[in-house]
């Protein structure tokens, strides 16, 4: 049913729990999953002022990505990495309407029963309400 799933993580621990969902979707469907990473840039800047900068947290986060990779190897379901750099929702939607995403699973917070209006302007927020794919939140 997806044929490339989109796994955008934040490198935490809950976005592992979204790779885990991702990857055993992926295996009863024969798909392939994409873990993007999307380096917050800042705003009003030239890109070449901060080049060292992104850099190193581009090898970081991909150090990171291949940890969490490595742990699903045995799965039979090849995860591929991508590290792209901009603002986060704005590069999610871009890479999943230029690559033909089928489907985009991500981590969300619990929400709080007393105070349910808080975590609208979080980036699954967004994703969810943006995407022109479907989206699966996981918590």
């Amino acid at each position: 049913m997806f044929e490339h799933i989109l796994v955008p993580t934040d490198l935490t621990e809950r976005s592992m729990v979204a790779l885990e969902v991702a990857i055993k979707m992926a295996v009863h469907d024969a798909s392939k999953v994409t873990l993007l990473h999307v380096i917050e840039t800042i705003v009003d800047t030239e890109c070449e002022d901060f080049d060292d900068f992104y850099k190193k947290l581009g090898k970081r986060a991909g150090k990171k990505m291949d940890k969490m990779i490595l742990l699903h190897q045995n799965n039979n379901v090849a995860v591929r990495k991508e590290i792209t750099y901009g603002k986060r929702v704005t590069e999610i939607l871009k890479y999943a309407h230029e690559h033909a995403i089928d489907l985009i699973v991500l981590s969300s917070h619990k929400i709080d029963s007393a105070d349910a209006t808080q975590g609208w302007g979080t980036i699954s927020y967004k994703v969810g309400i943006l995407s022109q794919c479907p989206v699966l939140l996981v918590k």
